[in-house]
């Protein structure tokens, strides 16, 4: 028995979401446990390092699971593709530390939301990316990105994962980026709180449109002042990357 590490890319459109359902609705977790089940899987469930919503995508969700398997990660990499729907893949395989856990090693998280401004519906582009009308100030956008980064109480963004837990959360990147029409923000924290990346999309999109200040932004930031309610559409966004300072877990020799 080995345990392993899979880096899990899916389309989030069909999925309800990341972790298995008690009503059996269909999951990242749970397309992937009926996979290894046809490889003799026979654990409870899958470790994941990061939980996505309902039509969140990923390019590289971190998964631990133990496993009797005999043939190395590079096969159990192919014969997982070829039992995974055409939404899934792993991306990669490897054998890890039989104490790797995805969640609890992880020290960051990067994700990645995609928009555009348009007055009219582009049924292709909006697959993946969130149309956005009114048009939007992008130098506004690269002036409230940066409120955001260093260690704050994110009360006014998201809520705890646990009922009680902390809303305090370190952001080490918050930035947009243009290029080709398309508007990319990326923002990489220690962890999120439910929701928060769809938020702050959401709050600053409102500053671009000139809704709200890059003032009231920062109030909402230091003093946990409320702004108003709403969420970026989840199609836009996708987790991309997982980081881990203990290397000697993951690189087992």
């Amino acid at each position: 028995m080995a345990r392993y590490q899979l880096i899990l890319a899916y389309d989030g459109t069909r999925l309800e979401g990341s972790q298995r359902q008690a009503d059996k609705r269909r999951t990242a977790q749970g397309e992937l446990e009926k996979a290894l089940r046809t490889l003799g899987w026979t654990g409870r469930s899958v470790l994941i390092a990061g939980r996505t919503d309902s039509g969140v995508h990923a390019e590289a969700q971190s998964v631990a699971l133990d496993l009797e398997w005999a043939h190395g990660p590079e096969k159990l990499r192919a014969a997982l593709n070829a039992a995974l729907p055409s939404d899934l893949a792993v991306r990669a395989a490897r054998e890890v530390s039989p104490d790797f856990h995805p969640r609890f090693d992880a020290t960051s998280r990067r994700y990645r939301y995609r928009l555009f401004c348009d007055p009219i519906r582009d049924p292709v582009r909006e697959w993946f990316a969130w149309r956005v009308w009114p048009a939007m100030d992008g130098a506004t956008l690269n002036l409230v990105a940066p409120v955001f980064l260093g260690s704050h109480d994110f009360a006014a963004f998201g809520s705890p994962m646990t009922r009680g837990g902390s809303t305090d959360r370190t952001v080490s990147l918050c930035a947009w980026t243009e290029s080709e029409g398309e508007w990319q923000f990326q923002v990489r924290a220690d962890a999120f709180l439910y929701r928060m990346v769809r938020r702050l999309v959401y709050v600053q999109v409102m500053v671009a449109q000139e809704r709200l200040s890059v003032e009231q932004v920062r109030q909402a930031v230091e003093n946990q002042i409320h702004l108003p309610a709403g969420l970026a559409p989840a199609h836009g966004l996708s987790l991309v990357e997982v980081t881990y300072a203990d290397q000697s877990k993951i690189e087992k020799s």
